[in-house]
């Protein structure tokens, strides 16, 4: 008897073991197929898959372990029979949540759309639903009586509540957290002096990516007892501060208006809300302003306000509004006034690298014929307009000027690359012509010579020193020799002429535009306007709207 006892036993911890490695090889085998779905970018499929694979394969164990003891064992005892039972309905229940559950993520997923549940909190629910599961099945077919049960796992759960205190305290502040929906995966989230995005969140812990690449991982405890700023919420524009200081000397006013062009140039900034700028305060040193805008990629915080604070440079020096400096800084600024000689030296120079430039660059040369490249005037009269021509510095992604605007100069391009625009249309379809502008080239003169709207947009491609020749210093050229202007309206109608057909694609260009652009008359009376306005004064240019081409929507 006792040795039947034993022989019994001794088969149905082979069958047992048996079953063990059925699982383990159904398991791994069921695994690579999801792996080989994957490879064959059947992602959403394999997902699904992944989710049935563990009940899936103990199902297939219990069946297959279940024929093999009725073969081992001849009398199989009762009891064995009703755990092959219970294990089969308790996985089937499983396999049917799983199932389920891997359908609506799937679907969530294909929907592109984030699934309603954090993670944690859907662990929980399919934890509480599987060991309902299990206490069913004890009670209803295997007959536990769950009393005794019950009384000793309240006492071992006082046992493990004290002994994973601070695990339960994490796992119940993870809960607080999602429940309360105070940030999920993706969120930019500042929690403590901590800042980065939310990589994960699970039942012990939130791990942030910070801006050095690094994993910050932070117990759930921790996070919920910390203060935590949300970027991403309630929307996904977030507002920067770019603090400056300027000197006193500068009119508030014109600040202003650079600090709100200056965010204006930077793509990432947005559009709407618009940018503001205002005065927050004065000191010792100078006034105190604030740029505040908004961009929507927060984690790209730090290199959109480098690249803000680099526009604002660049407008500042071309305006000469100074930054305000240190007391030893500014006593250097006083005492270099008192050197004259030094600066009209410094005045020379420019001068003549202006003169230099303006000599050997296209800017009022014959372009065609028997005098194509000489000069139209003579080289020393250039000299003036050398003296009064403005050197500027401009950054990458600076907008010169756009498409469809009033043009009142043109630029030569001392170094550096500059990057055009056309919007053209042509049989109800627009498209969009490209063209380079390099070193020695010029741009914009046909805005400035015949009165046109800017037939293109023009963007710094790279860091760019450019001569500005403003429509009152070509005046001013202009009445000084009388005959330049037939000379120069000659020249500008025969090359518009030449580009008249392509010059009726170009958007915002009416037909009049373009037709008093291409006859000499009509430049000539612009110039004839443009020097009397000179004569009246350098105020003339700003307040009258003598001959300038309205743009065409």
């Amino acid at each position: 008897m006792t040795s039947a006892f034993g022989s019994s036993l001794w088969f149905i911890g082979l069958v047992v073991l048996a079953g063990l490695l059925i699982f383990i090889a159904l398991y791994y085998f069921f695994n690579f197929i999801v792996r080989l779905l994957a490879v064959l970018r059947w992602v959403l499929f394999s997902r699904w898959l992944k989710k049935i694979i563990f009940p899936g394969a103990a199902l297939q164990a219990l069946f297959l372990t279940e024929a093999l003891s009725s073969f081992i064992i001849k009398t199989r005892p009762p009891q064995l029979i009703q755990v092959f039972r219970a294990g089969f309905v308790f996985f089937v229940l499983v396999f049917f949540v799983e199932l389920f559950d891997g359908f609506i993520l799937v679907f969530y997923e294909k929907k592109k759309k984030p699934f309603p549940l954090p993670r944690v909190l859907h662990g929980f629910i399919l934890a509480l639903i599987y060991i309902t599961f299990f206490f069913v099945v004890l009670r209803s077919i295997l007959k536990v009586n769950l009393t005794p049960f019950l009384a000793t796992s309240a006492l071992l759960t006082a046992i493990l509540g004290l002994a994973f205190q601070g695990v339960l305290s994490n796992i119940m502040a993870g809960l607080s957290l999602h429940f309360s929906r105070s940030f999920s995966r993706g969120d930019w989230v500042k929690i403590g002096p901590f800042e980065g995005i939310v990589q994960e969140m699970n039942w012990r812990e939130t791990v942030l990516l910070d801006r050095q690449s690094n994993l910050v991982i932070l117990p759930n405890n921790v996070v919920a007892s910390e203060k935590i700023i949300n970027f991403s919420r309630p929307e996904k524009a977030s507002a920067l501060i770019l603090e400056i200081k300027v000197n006193y000397s500068v009119k508030p006013s014109l600040v202003l208006k650079k600090l709100i062009e200056a965010s204006r140039e930077v793509a990432d900034v947005l559009a709407t809300p618009s940018p503001q700028a205002f005065v927050a305060g004065y000191d010792h040193l100078g006034v105190n302003y604030w740029l505040k805008f908004w961009i929507e990629d927060f984690s790209r915080k730090n290199l959109i306000l480098g690249e803000v604070g680099r526009q604002v440079w660049y407008k500042f020096q071309r305006e000469g509004i100074k930054l305000s400096f240190p007391f030893n800084e500014s006593l250097k600024e006083v005492l270099t006034t008192f050197e004259p000689q030094k600066a009209a030296a410094e005045a020379r120079t420019e001068m003549e690298a202006n003169l230099a430039f303006l000599l050997n660059s296209d800017f009022l040369r014959y372009v065609e014929g028997e005098k194509a490249g000489e000069l139209i005037i003579p080289a020393e009269e250039v000299m003036a307009l050398a003296s009064r021509v403005k050197r500027e510095i401009y950054a990458p992604g600076e907008v010169l000027f756009r498409q469809g605007e009033r043009g009142d100069c043109c630029f030569l391009v001392v170094r550096g690359k500059l990057r055009g625009e056309i919007l053209c249309e042509e049989k109800g379809r627009q498209y969009l012509s490209e063209f380079e502008v390099k070193e020695g080239e010029i741009v914009g003169e046909m805005s400035l010579f015949t009165g046109l709207p800017r037939t293109a947009t023009v963007i710094v491609a790279e860091e760019a020193e450019l001569i500005r020749i403003m429509a009152a210093d070509f005046a001013r050229l202009l009445e000084k020799h009388p005959g330049l202007s037939e000379i120069i309206a000659e020249i500008v109608s025969q090359r518009t002429r030449k580009i008249q057909d392509f010059l009726q694609k170009v958007q915002y260009l009416s037909s009049q535009d373009i037709e008093q652009s291409c006859n000499p008359v009509s430049i000539i009376e612009r110039f004839r306007q443009l020097i009397n306005l000179v004569k009246e004064g350098e105020e003339g240019l700003r307040k009258k709207k003598v001959s300038w081409p309205r743009k065409i929507n």
